[in-house]
């Protein structure tokens, strides 16, 4: 089992070296420094059907607290009194539409001055589907409903419960003969005239009469474009669509909410909210892609000497985020367009699920450690990390974040604890580091005289402060504790802020070392995989292969600068249900609102790249690192 998990991430490895896409190249700088084009599928057009309702173990109220807005009761007609029953077999003295429904809602109304809902925007539909003898139903309906006017005559009361009639029903000409708060449903077909159209409140059809199609991947295309056609009828009479027989499925709803279907058949009403629910949180799409740099290659997988190291960190990035960005982007990203790639496995030392702390150290010490441990072994003892190797071979540096700057990513590279939360100790100890440039989010114990006393040690050790992306030209040590604007998500508005830390950082970099290393962290992917929130994950990622881009252009026009992208590990277990790179469009589904043991991928780009391909544990990143620049 071990062998075959290794061969398929591997494999996943490999499947990315084939997806190379190339993009024009950046604009101004105003275009660099915003996300743009980016929105969330908001516009659902999807409700739920409670399909034979009266089957559930608890009819009308399981469906009508999944917030299902149309429910289904078949109903057959015995000594003046509505029975519900799929088959007059069934038909049982407690089983009536009185009990069943119509006490039940008249309950919830009163509960709701009126409204068979708290949320006043929802309504609901209550499809009485006639198994026999549809005239004589019809008249025992009517007789009482009638002594329930305010249930479902919306000339006395505007929330009232909308009657749709399916099933054996009358004949179009005979719509007229029906009081006017009772609605037909529709088949697709069925010739009716403008009259008659008003009276239906919906079509429905047998999706097997479309597709064979047994609700897996999706249907064929000439089964697409039968579907379509139906759907196409109900649209253009702006009333809404439904399929009964349809497989009952995540996937299946999938599929026929993108084909337009609006009410979605199901007998797991449960399942069937949650989805709905979900929907803004699990799909993205976005306008346009964003413009990318094409890498030259120059000097990729030489021999040339490594005077500088980029190492870029999407914080809980896993292979199903980057393809998620990539199908958002159109099927291009800068990280599909480096050539070298590897897998890293990100275990602790004390969980195979491992948090930041535990695999930020990993790469920055080399050596595995406990969760929430910070550059500590698992004793607590502190470890050597890379930037302060590089800087005893007189390197400079730059640790770089879009989130607080005294979380674990960040301070695995400057500090040392045994505790991630001990902001104001690993605060402390960034005032002795070795390095040029600390950046990133604030604290939030920032403030008032903490952040006064701060500031005061600070200028007594000739470090400069700063709180906006824009560096200090001349400062040789400086703090940045970036103001909020600057770290919200990208979603919200924030501007290219870490592409922007990065470019200053190479040039202030560049004038004062000869050799230098540079972590910069994306941050709040990780925050998005937390959240189970599939746009905020990918502007997210998107963000950051714009900081890739810069890292690209930078090592092309230097010539010795090794650029490695990885994670520290993954966040949400994100799976993709869906996606389509014409569109620009990705949906996902995640198992997890934690970390979880999934590999990583590792992309390589300059001199001695093919030194950091394979599948290996987080910590020979380190290592590797290390040999190749001595």
């Amino acid at each position: 089992m071990i062998i075959k998990t290794v061969k398929i991430f591997i494999w996943g490895a490999l499947m990315l070296t084939h997806l190379y896409s190339f993009g024009q190249q950046q604009s101004s700088l105003l275009d660099s420094l915003m996300f743009k084009g980016a929105s969330v599928t908001s516009d659902l057009k999807i409700k739920g059907h409670s399909h034979n309702d009266y089957a559930q173990d608890i009819p009308f109220y399981k469906a009508y607290y999944a917030g299902m807005e149309s429910i289904e009761a078949d109903v057959f007609l015995r000594d003046g009194v509505l029975y519900v029953a799929h088959d007059k077999s069934e038909i049982k003295k407690d089983k009536t539409l009185e009990s069943l429904y119509l006490s039940p809602i008249t309950k919830v109304m009163k509960e709701n001055d009126g409204h068979v809902f708290k949320d006043r925007r929802k309504k609901l539909q209550l499809m009485i589907d006639i198994k026999e003898d549809h005239v004589a139903v019809l008249d025992a309906l009517i007789r009482l409903l009638s002594s329930h006017p305010e249930l479902a005559d919306r000339s006395k009361n505007p929330d009232a419960v909308k009657i749709v009639i399916s099933g054996d029903r009358p004949a179009p000409s005979d719509f007229k003969k029906y009081p006017q708060w009772i609605s037909f449903d529709g088949l697709v077909g069925q010739p009716y005239t403008g009259d008659q159209w008003k009276r239906i409140a919906m079509l429905s059809a047998d999706l097997k009469a479309y597709t064979n199609w047994n609700g897996k991947g999706t249907p064929v295309p000439a089964d697409k474009e039968k579907i379509k056609a139906a759907v196409a009828v109900a649209k253009q009479q702006h009333i809404p669509f439904r399929f009964w027989g349809n497989h009952d499925s995540p996937n299946t709803w999938q599929e026929l909410h993108k084909l337009g279907v609006y009410w979605i058949n199901t007998d797991q009403s449960d399942a069937l909210a949650r989805f709905i629910d979900r929907l803004p949180y699990e799909q993205f799409s976005q306008a346009n892609p964003q413009n990318l740099y094409t890498p030259t290659y120059q000097s990729d997988g030489t021999d040339r000497d490594i005077r500088k190291v980029i190492l870029l960190i999407g914080d809980g990035m896993g292979v199903a985020q980057v393809k998620a960005a990539m199908a958002a982007n159109y099927g291009a990203l800068h990280m599909s367009a480096m050539r070298k790639i590897g897998l890293s496995r990100t275990e602790a030392a004390n969980s195979d699920n491992t948090d930041s702390a535990a695999g930020g150290s990993a790469i920055a010490t080399g050596r595995k450690t406990n969760n929430r441990s910070i550059a500590v072994d698992p004793e607590g003892n502190p470890i050597t990390g890379l930037a302060d190797s590089l800087n005893k071979m007189g390197w400079g540096s730059a640790i770089l974040s879009t989130g607080d700057l005294t979380d674990a990513t960040p301070a695995v590279f400057y500090a040392h604890a045994a505790e991630r939360d001990s902001s104001r100790a690993i605060a402390r100890q960034a005032l002795q580091a070795s390095f040029d440039i600390l950046a990133g989010g604030t604290p939030g114990w920032f403030r008032g005289d903490e952040a006064a006393q701060y500031r005061t040690v600070m200028q007594q050790k000739g470090i400069t402060y700063g709180h906006t992306p824009q560096l200090a030209k001349d400062g040789k040590r400086q703090i940045v504790f970036l103001d909020a604007a600057y770290t919200r998500p990208v979603k919200d508005g924030r501007p290219a802020v870490l592409k922007e830390l990065l470019k200053e950082s190479l040039s202030i970099l560049d004038k004062q070392h000869e050799r230098f290393f540079i972590m910069a962290e994306g941050a709040q992917i990780d925050y998005g995989g937390h959240a189970n929130d599939l746009p905020y994950v990918i502007t997210e990622t998107l963000d950051f292969d714009q900081v890739v881009g810069e890292a690209l252009r930078y090592a092309d026009q230097d010539g010795h600068t090794l650029v490695i992208v990885t994670a520290d590990h993954e966040t949400g277990g994100l799976t993709l249900l869906d996606s389509d790179e014409k569109k620009g469009y990705a949906r996902g589904n995640f198992s997890s609102n934690d970390h979880t043991s999934i590999p990583v991928p590792v992309f390589i780009y300059g001199p001695q790249s093919d030194k950091f391909t394979g599948y290996y544990p987080n910590t020979e990143i380190f290592h590797r690192i290390l040999q190749a620049v001595k």
